[in-house]
């Protein structure tokens, strides 16, 4: 076994001395300077990933007199500064006015804009496919059972039977079943709905 192998220094506490090759890094890119370039400074725009190496006294020098923007216009500072605020990508402007183009939600089925994100145009169009779709009488007594209207998203239908079930629960009455028979039309009503496609 040899004592002096730097593979035995690693197993003791403490090393006798430090044999790892040390080096020495490299020198200041400022000319005329032999100190140890420590410090990164960037070399321009458009050379993002490249940096001059200089000492502490260097690279503060070369920061203060450093512009990122030497050379640009004003006109092309702004719109660089405008891009910037988006992380340089492309963006566009959200409208509801005609021309815009309307994202297609037919994947969904009909929860077609849950969240009402594009305003009443959209609510509109949902209203005239609703009015077109031929509505049973079964569907209707089953929305009028959960007091809404033909027109309701399915997203309405399930927040209202769940606010009902909360409502008619006998463990929500204290035990009381005197509701009870409210709360199976208001289960089956829905069951029905869930079963026609409407929920």
């Amino acid at each position: 076994m040899k004592f002096d192998s730097p593979i035995f220094d690693k197993v003791r506490v403490k090393p006798d001395k430090d044999r790892r090759v040390k080096t020495d890094g490299p020198k200041c890119q400022w000319a005329g300077c032999a100190e140890k370039g420590s410090h990164r400074a960037p070399k321009g725009r458009g050379q993002d990933k490249d940096y001059w190496r200089f000492c502490l006294d260097h690279v503060r020098q070369y920061n203060q007199n450093y512009n990122f923007f030497k050379g640009m216009s004003d006109a092309a500072v702004m719109a660089y500064q405008k891009d910037a605020l988006t992380g340089h990508r492309p963006t566009w402007k959200m409208g509801t006015g005609k021309g815009t183009v309307r994202p297609d939600f037919s994947a969904f089925g009909n929860r077609a804009d849950p969240f009402e994100l594009f305003g009443e145009g959209m609510r509109a169009e949902q209203q005239a496919k609703a009015e077109t779709r031929q509505i049973r009488n079964a569907e209707r007594k089953a929305l009028d059972t959960l007091g809404l209207e033909v027109g309701a998203s399915r997203h309405q239908v399930k927040m209202r039977f769940k606010e009902l079930v909360k409502r008619h629960h006998p463990d929500a009455n204290g035990g009381d079943r005197s509701t009870e028979d409210r709360l199976v039309e208001v289960i089956q009503s829905y069951n029905y709905l869930k079963s026609v496609g409407f929920a």
